[in-house]
C-alpha cells in the first residue's frame, strides 16, 4: 500500500511540475517574441529555470544526452512561417492519407523533396515574423528515493514545447514556397 502511494504521489508530482514548466514556457515564448527578445534568451531562460526551482534546488543549464537531476535544457528552432515547422502540406488527391508520388506538394524550404517530418529550422530565435519553436527539457530528482524498487529512473525527465510567432518589428522578404508534383 505504501509503495502505491508513493507511486501516485510521484505522478502527480509530475503532473504539478508538468503544470509549472507549461505556463513558464508560454510566458517566456511570449517574452522571447517581441523586439529585442532574441537577445535576452539566456536570461529568458534562467526565468524558467527559477519558476522551476520549486522542484529542482540549483538549476543548472545542461544539454547532456543523459542529463543530471536539478539540470535543463532549452533550445530553439525558427522557421519562415507555422507550415514550415510540420510535414510540408500536399494535395491528397485519393483521399489516402497519405502522399504518394503523383501528389503535388508544397516545397516550404524548396530543398526539391517532400519532408514528411518536420524541417530542423534554423537555431536560435530568429527574426521579425519568424515562427519559434521553443522547447526545455527538465531533469529533476524524483520525490521518493525508492522509485528503484518500481524500476523507476531515481531521476525524472519533462518536457515542454511552445510554437509562436515573433512579432513583425521589422520587414522581411516572404519566403517563396514552390508547388512541385513529382
Amino acid at each position: 500500500m505504501c509503495m502505491m502511494m508513493m507511486g501516485l504521489s510521484d505522478l502527480a508530482y509530475q503532473v504539478y511540475a508538468r503544470e509549472i514548466l507549461s505556463g513558464s514556457i508560454q510566458k517566456a515564448a511570449r517574452d522571447a517574441a517581441i523586439q529585442g527578445g532574441a537577445q535576452q534568451t539566456a536570461q529568458i531562460d534562467a526565468r524558467v529555470a527559477t519558476t522551476m526551482s520549486d522542484i529542482m534546488t540549483t538549476p543548472t543549464a545542461s544539454c547532456a544526452a543523459t542529463p543530471a537531476a536539478g539540470t535543463y535544457c532549452a533550445t530553439r528552432a525558427s522557421y519562415a512561417m507555422f507550415a514550415s515547422a510540420g510535414p510540408e502540406p500536399f494535395n491528397d488527391d485519393n483521399g489516402n492519407n497519405q502522399r504518394d508520388a503523383t501528389e503535388c506538394y508544397q516545397d516550404m524550404n524548396n530543398n526539391g523533396s517532400w519532408d514528411a517530418v518536420a524541417g530542423t529550422g534554423t537555431s536560435g530565435q530568429g527574426g521579425a515574423s519568424d515562427v519559434t519553436l521553443y522547447t526545455i527539457t527538465v531533469t529533476y530528482a524524483r520525490l521518493f528515493p525508492m522509485t528503484g524498487l518500481l524500476g523507476w529512473s531515481s531521476n525524472a525527465t519533462i518536457s515542454a514545447q511552445t510554437l509562436l510567432k515573433n512579432q513583425p518589428y521589422a520587414s522581411r522578404t516572404e519566403p517563396a514556397v514552390t508547388t512541385r508534383c513529382t
